[in-house]
């Protein structure tokens, strides 16, 4: 069977080039007679694979030399803990909730401490980025938090809170390597790489130096200090090899794309080509607000439950697969990271088309 259009929000579609790599060092690794999967992760052949990803990562994200990258397990839905573990030394955090995933960290941190909702678009089916030009930041909160890009509402920031001073965290799962970033601004990003990066099993957060402290929250398990893992270089434990090994081959393939410049002005091509024919679509319309539309995650529905399923099943059948919605929305929502290739997006909207003509009322 010929590769199917993998529309998946995570786990996701990868690099052509990456997979036919893996494939052929699958049982010998340049020479070690072995495959990754089966190395001790203590090898100097391992050390050297998890080194070359974090100089690639850092070279494609100009990451300052006051930054930390750790590559972690657990997936985003743990580091929802590791933040407030990690950083609520005042017991205090603002939280802006624009979807699920901002609205499980919020019901984390309210675990350790205050955590303050600072704004939302829970009102309108989180559709849209509230406004954070001016939020009721107070001055003992000891962070910002956002979820920058809304995998299941298909929601993006495009421009960052104003905090006020107060460290920004920002959890980048969906929208990680898309376009460039100026880390700076950020007291700590992460993500998990299932979706923009790599295979399920690791999360790779970008921490400031200065919040890597002993000063944790009483409780915190050894493994949960940010500490513990940068004092180790991610290995203090046996790390997810495998995952970190195609991460570091999808670095590679981002700098050969032409890096995160590159990258941005193809997500934008492609994401062009599926909003304007939403737009101009008499069945098939955006649930996104125009101006706070994701070029990773686009959701979309017809007026009927009927059609939106019927239009699922035809183009799975076509080899357009994971395009239905996420369960808590329904509808459809292709999600088209920086692996789909354009044409992937092209023969969608073929297939869109054609669909409205036999189907339209």
């Amino acid at each position: 069977m010929s590769r199917v259009y993998n529309f998946s929000a995570g786990p996701a579609v990868l690099p052509e080039k990456v997979l036919k790599e893996a494939a052929e060092e699958m049982l010998d690794y340049k020479g070690s007679g072995q495959s990754v999967m089966e190395m001790s992760h203590r090898s100097k052949v391992y050390d050297n694979i998890i080194k070359e990803a974090e100089q690639d990562l850092r070279d494609i994200m100009n990451i300052p030399d006051n930054y930390k990258v750790l590559f972690l397990q657990g997936g985003a839905s743990q580091f929802f803990a590791e933040v407030p573990m990690n950083m609520m030394k005042n017991k205090k955090a603002g939280y802006i909730i624009t979807g699920q995933w901002a609205k499980k960290a919020f019901a984390e941190a309210k675990i350790y401490g205050e955590a303050v909702k600072l704004a939302s678009s829970e009102d309108e089916t989180f559709s849209y980025i509230p406004d954070c030009s001016d939020l009721p930041i107070t001055d003992d909160m000891d962070y910002v938090y956002i979820c920058e890009n809304n995998t299941i509402y298909g929601t993006k920031f495009k421009t960052l809170p104003n905090t006020k001073g107060k460290d920004l965290v920002a959890d980048v799962s969906s929208c990680f390597l898309s376009e460039p970033v100026d880390v700076s601004k950020y007291a700590v990003i992460y993500g998990g790489v299932q979706k923009n990066v790599g295979p399920a099993g690791c999360v790779i957060a970008i921490i400031r130096e200065d919040l890597i402290t002993d000063d944790v929250l009483p409780g915190t398990p050894t493994m949960l200090k940010w500490k513990t893992q940068a004092d180790n270089d991610s290995l203090y434990n046996t790390p997810p090899c495998y995952t970190i090994y195609i991460c570091g081959k999808v670095f590679k393939w981002l700098k050969k794309m032409g890096g995160l410049e590159k990258m941005k002005e193809l997500n934008e091509k492609k994401a062009k080509i599926l909003y304007d024919y939403l737009d101009s679509s008499k069945m098939f319309r955006g649930t996104v607000r125009k101006e706070d539309r994701s070029l990773m995650n686009v959701p979309f529905v017809t007026d009927s439950d009927e059609l939106n399923d019927k239009f699922i099943k035809e183009a799975t059948e076509r080899g357009f697969v994971n395009l239905k919605g996420h369960r808590s929305v329904g509808g459809m929502r292709a999600s088209i990271y920086n692996a789909m290739p354009i044409e992937g997006v092209q023969k969608l909207v073929e297939f869109m088309k054609e669909f409205e003509e036999k189907n339209h009322v």
